[in-house]
């Protein structure tokens, strides 16, 4: 059976950051990409960032793009979300997702979800 298990929520105030994990287990998503996604208002899932197979390609939404970094560790069967210069909209609850090594944007594309970690940006 395959889980992913965030970790590495919190409160935080503008301008801070964190760190997100995102470890799996029953399954190596070494051939998988790996993405992190967000809820928004009119979207159940709004797309944050994925890394692809090999850890070569990333995408990024507009919204985050130079200040979230997302990065794997193989070894570990781990994907981080480094987040920078947070912002009060920033506040979710953050889940990623397992999905066909091609994947990008789309969370139809995505088949294995965890169950979320909050951030929280407010002073």
């Amino acid at each position: 059976q395959v889980q992913l298990a965030e970790s590495g929520g919190g409160l935080v105030q503008p301008g801070g950051s964190l760190r997100l994990s995102c470890a799996a287990s029953g399954r190596s998503f070494s051939s998988d990409a790996v993405g992190w996604f967000r809820p928004a208002p009119g979207k159940e899932r709004e797309f944050v960032a994925t890394i692809r197979r090999g850890g070569t390609t990333t995408l990024y939404a507009d919204s985050v793009k130079g200040r979230f970094t997302i990065s794997r560790d193989t070894a570990k069967n781990t994907v981080y979300l480094q987040m920078n210069s947070l912002k009060p909209g920033d506040t979710a609850v953050y889940y990623c997702a397992l999905g066909r090594y091609y994947s990008g944007s789309a969370s139809a594309d995505y088949y294995y979800w965890g169950q979320g970690t909050q951030v929280t940006v407010s002073s």
